[in-house]
């Protein structure tokens, strides 16, 4: 069983950058793909970004290609996400998730293990 803990939301200007971070335990860190989704109030779960197992990999959605990386952190069981030049339409709770996956890393059923959540706040 794996566990997950976001942390580093808060409230930015538009324009602004932050990095949020998914600690992991409980699983061996290196085995499993790692997700990030988000919610916006009144909305499904969209896909944000994922890195496959060997960290070799990253895949990004539109609308946040460029702006957003991700990157992992064996050592420290830590997968982030670094988003730069935030808009007002990034604002919505951020969820990592983690999952035994080669392929279809956009699809949230697949991923077996969320963390709670954290929220992002852009103001325009």
């Amino acid at each position: 069983q794996v566990q997950l803990v976001e942390s580093g939301g808060g409230l930015v200007q538009a324009g602004g950058s932050l990095r949020l971070s998914c600690a992991a335990s409980g699983g061996t860190f290196s085995s499993y793909a790692m997700g990030w989704f988000r919610q916006a109030p009144g909305k499904e779960h969209e896909f944000v970004g994922a890195i496959n197992r060997s960290s070799k990999w990253t895949y990004y959605a539109e609308s946040v290609k460029g702006r957003f990386t991700i990157s992992r952190d064996i050592a420290k069981n830590t997968v982030y996400l670094q988003m730069n030049s935030l808009k007002p339409e990034d604002t919505a709770i951020y969820y990592c998730a983690a999952a035994n996956l080669d392929s279809g890393f956009a699809r949230r059923n697949e991923y077996p293990y969320w963390g709670q959540g954290t929220q992002v706040t852009v103001s325009s």
